[in-house]
């Protein structure tokens, strides 16, 4: 018998009436849905948000912002891991930033943040700043509630700022597949 080919999950944008459950989910593994980055802060609540869906559970979702010709992914969280979940989140946002004209796709993470360094940089993503102390200053001054220690015991200091170029460059197909 024949395997069954393997099928993503389905992608679509939120339905504003899943708002609250989403605001629920996002405080519930973050603590808060409040996102800081770069020196601003974002509620998840409000942006736009792609939901990664197996029949109507939700496996995943992705948050961003347009401005400009940039697309920020402000967050992704795959609530079931090591399924393709943020594989497939991270393809699309991809492709709504091509949709929206964007020349890239970009992202802060923290310096204790491996599995995530890991993730993006295997999809094709690149390391392109580090912005030394600015964990710490948005502790001081725009969300508290971020811990002193992060994974693996890491002290969380600095943001890393990741990038997919999505024209005129040779990621131009979107990120790479994990191997």
């Amino acid at each position: 018998m024949p395997a069954a080919a393997a099928t993503g999950p389905a992608i679509r944008p939120i339905r504003e009436d899943e708002r609250t459950e989403l605001t629920g989910l996002v405080r519930a593994n973050w603590g808060s849905s409040i996102v800081a980055s770069h020196g601003a802060v974002h509620d998840v609540a409000d942006l736009p948000c792609l939901l990664a869906l197996e029949d109507e559970r939700w496996l995943g979702v992705a948050a961003y912002r347009v401005e400009g010709d940039e697309c920020e992914l402000v967050l992704l969280e795959a609530f079931e891991k090591v399924r393709g979940v943020g594989t497939a989140l991270l393809a699309a946002m991809a492709e709504v930033a091509r949709r929206s004209s964007c020349r890239r796709l970009w992202l802060i993470t923290t310096n204790d943040n491996l599995d995530a360094l890991r993730f993006y940089q295997r999809r094709g993503m690149r390391l392109v700043r580090i912005w030394p102390d600015a964990t710490t200053a948005a502790r001081q001054t725009l969300k508290p509630e971020i811990p002193l220690v992060g994974d693996y015991g890491i002290a969380l200091r600095d943001e890393l700022e990741l990038e997919l170029l999505l024209a005129d460059s040779a990621d131009a197909e979107g990120p790479e597949p994990a191997r």
